[in-house]
């Protein structure tokens, strides 16, 4: 007797893919917080708090003001692209984690559960995806690298070691912090292009300076 043939083999291929992709992320990340508990460990997470949107907030307005203050209108519209790719970034991936939820990788490797799916929901526990850390750090570094290029090395680095650190402790899966890196990178290019597409006080268009 011939087996029944899959309705939808291509949607049946795609699903195992994804699945196989999410064990591998799982597994990964699990692996790579496996010391989350350690004292240098928690004291690395500590430290990758600067990428909080609390942090990138006080940043981004401090180098808009001090720009402000001083008369210096490259950095004062560098602290004004931080803060704007900041929040869009974080109204992206605070859209995404009320869409769907996953399970932190410390949830699952301390009380052994783990769920992803819709809808999404507004308790930490299970609000993995995207890393909202990675999202932030990423936008704002972007936003350095484009008024001072001779930091765009630095603020990479930066913000990779922030993302690398949510991993580390158990905050997120690696396809988190991808995630939340792919989601600040467009979001401070969308911003950048919104706020130079606006003429300036002079009617002059910045962008074809």
């Amino acid at each position: 007797m011939l087996s029944k043939i899959p309705r939808h083999p291509i949607r049946a291929r795609t699903a195992g893919l994804v699945s196989s992709l999410e064990a591998l992320d799982v597994a990964t990340g699990v692996s790579l917080a496996r010391t989350k508990d350690h004292p240098a460990n928690r004291a690395l997470g500590s430290v990758g708090e600067v990428g909080s949107w609390q942090s990138l907030l006080a940043l981004s307005v401090t180098v808009l003001a001090c720009g402000t203050a001083v008369g210096d209108r490259r950095l004062a519209e560098a602290g004004r692209d931080m803060l704007a790719a900041g929040i869009a970034a974080s109204i992206v991936k605070t859209t995404i984690k009320r869409t769907v939820h996953r399970t932190r990788p410390n949830v699952l490797m301390d009380e052994g559960r783990y769920a992803r799916g819709r809808p999404g929901t507004g308790i930490g526990p299970w609000q993995s995806f995207p890393s909202g850390h990675a999202a932030l750090s990423f936008a704002v570094a972007r936003s350095v690298a484009r008024a001072y290029p001779g930091l765009a090395a630095a603020a990479a680095i930066a913000a990779a070691g922030v993302a690398a650190i949510q991993v580390v402790r158990g905050a997120h899966f690696p396809v988190d912090v991808l995630a939340g890196a792919a989601i600040g990178v467009g979001a401070e290019a969308v911003s950048h292009r919104i706020l130079r597409s606006k003429p300036d006080d002079a009617g002059h268009d910045p962008s074809v300076s």
